[in-house]
């Protein structure tokens, strides 16, 4: 692939606007000229640099960019792309806004729905949701060539951030009524701002020392720098909104005890799904194999990337095994090649078509250098003496036939084992929700994977207790988090209105 920098890109999308501009002027810009406008490349940062830094890779259109894609957009009337978006943000009215020029009115119509936009359009999988349903994109015959809407609302969010543009939305009246949210990630933040936006007290309630939730300990800064979820969380304080972070609910104070004892009318969790799943195979105690979960919240939220100003231990590696297909296995593999790893391998037990991974996500890992080790599956972990890692059996397996997920299973192929050597073993085979909250709350209703139950409304089996996000549906994405937390809260707004 050629990589070009962001100055040839621009260059390229003005003079292409420039035409787009005479098609328009003569009245003869129409579905058909806008079928023909190529879809916009995303710069990113050269793969052979960015290994050396944890810089944001995929680094944003520029203006002529993000124009010339908002001219793709046919503006359709049935707005399929909104029934595609978790929150609703209503897509063609702030592509419209942006296409006349109006900047800071097309993040507002973004904002009505989405609080975090730079977030969702840097981490969310547009290509399985809004983008999926796009009209261009089906009449290209494909979901890769839909208007790219969260390139879109990144440019705008960002826009709105870097021009300093930003305004803080309405509030009503204060209620007098106050609501506890455990948690500060996507569901909590979202849930907190729709409520305090109804005029309630709010206070949420982060186990660690920093707001963020997933966004800080789990996405990598070359995906999601932490600078833009400062500025989110930052929002939410000038809303009013309060944070105690270093308070375990459930621990430091229990559920019951924030609203029996503490006067909160109400409470959301949206506590995540911090409790990570393990391989089960014979080694795991070994030294230098660690869960993803834990992996990466020491090199985001504790800078081990940074081992000049943080003093976090992380495990030195020079040959790591990632098992896993999603992208906290994409995550974790990009994120060992710049702790100074020489090799890096991703073991899946699918193959390619299977992987949940976002394929921007494997090609931006597969461009630095990471190997992809398919249809392969862990036996036990090896190690040596002293009880360090040595190396990993694995078994082949072949693909059968489709299961409940709609994927083919991997069939194990016998006595295929061999011993790949490696130094480290990261399982990243997602989590589950942290069992924390349910052991110290009484009668708060969980599933076997220790899920929260909820019903239509997100309220669980007490009483003014509600819960969303991947603490209800496990590990899942910021954007149906988010969904979640507004749902709450407009049952939370509902219950306390006068």
């Amino acid at each position: 692939m050629v990589w070009r920098n962001r100055e040839d890109l621009e260059s390229l999308a003005a003079a292409r606007l420039k035409d787009i501009r005479e098609l328009e002027a003569r009245g003869k810009l129409g579905n058909r000229e806008r079928l023909a406008i190529p879809l916009q490349e995303m710069p990113v940062q050269d793969p052979h640099e960015r290994v050396k830094n944890v810089g944001e890779v995929a680094l944003g259109y520029g203006e002529n960019q993000a124009r010339l894609e908002a001219e793709r957009c046919l503006s359709c009337r049935d707005a399929p792309c909104i029934e595609g978006c978790p929150v609703q943000v209503p897509i063609p009215r702030f592509i419209a806004e942006f296409r006349k020029g109006g900047y800071a009115a097309a993040a507002a119509i973004i904002k009505e729905n989405n609080l975090l936009p730079a977030v969702c359009g840097r981490v969310c999988p547009q290509e399985n949701q809004c983008q999926a349903r796009c009209t261009l994109g089906k009449s290209l015959k494909s979901v890769e060539k839909a208007v790219s809407i969260g390139r879109l609302e990144r440019f705008l969010a960002d826009w709105e951030r870097e021009s300093g543009a930003a305004a803080l939305p309405e509030l009503s009246p204060p209620t007098g009524r106050r609501v506890a949210v455990v948690g500060s990630g996507p569901a909590g933040l979202t849930a907190a701002a729709d409520l305090a936006r109804a005029g309630h007290g709010v206070t949420v309630f982060e186990a660690f020392h920093r707001p963020g939730g997933v966004m800080v300990y789990g996405i990598p800064e070359f995906r999601l720098p932490k600078s833009i979820v400062e500025a989110e969380v930052s929002a939410l304080g000038r809303l009013g909104v309060v944070f105690e972070t270093n308070f375990l609910v459930g621990r430091t104070r229990t559920v019951r005890e924030l609203l029996d004892e503490d006067g909160y009318d109400a409470l959301f969790i949206g506590a995540g799904a911090g409790l990570p799943r393990f391989l089960g195979v014979p080694g795991e105690n070994l030294v230098g194999v660690s869960s993803a979960n834990e992996y990466l919240t020491r090199a985001n939220l504790m800078k081990a990337y940074d081992p000049r100003r943080a003093a976090t231990p992380i495990y030195n590696s020079r040959v790591v095994a990632v098992v896993g297909g999603g992208n906290v296995a994409m995550d974790a593999a990009r994120m060992a090649l710049r702790l100074g790893a020489e090799e890096v391998h991703i073991v899946y037990r699918r193959g390619p078509e299977e992987m949940p991974a976002r394929a921007e996500e494997i090609d931006h890992a597969r461009e630095e250098g990471v190997e992809f080790d398919y249809l392969r599956n862990p036996v036990r972990i090896v190690g040596d003496k002293d009880g360090r890692v040595t190396g990993l059996e694995l078994r082949k397996y072949e693909l059968g036939a489709s299961d409940a997920s709609g994927r083919r299973s991997p069939v194990a192929l016998p006595g295929s084992e061999y011993l790949f050597p490696c130094d480290t073993v990261i399982a990243a085979l997602g989590n589950d929700a942290n069992p924390l909250l349910v052991r110290t709350t009484g009668n708060l209703k969980a599933d076997d994977r220790g899920r929260i139950i909820v019903d239509g409304e997100q309220r669980s089996s007490l009483d003014r207790v509600y819960a969303g996000g991947d603490t209800v549906l496990g590990a899942a994405t910021v954007i149906l988090a988010m969904g979640e937390g507004r749902k709450a809260a407009a049952a939370i707004n509902r219950l306390l209105k006068p």
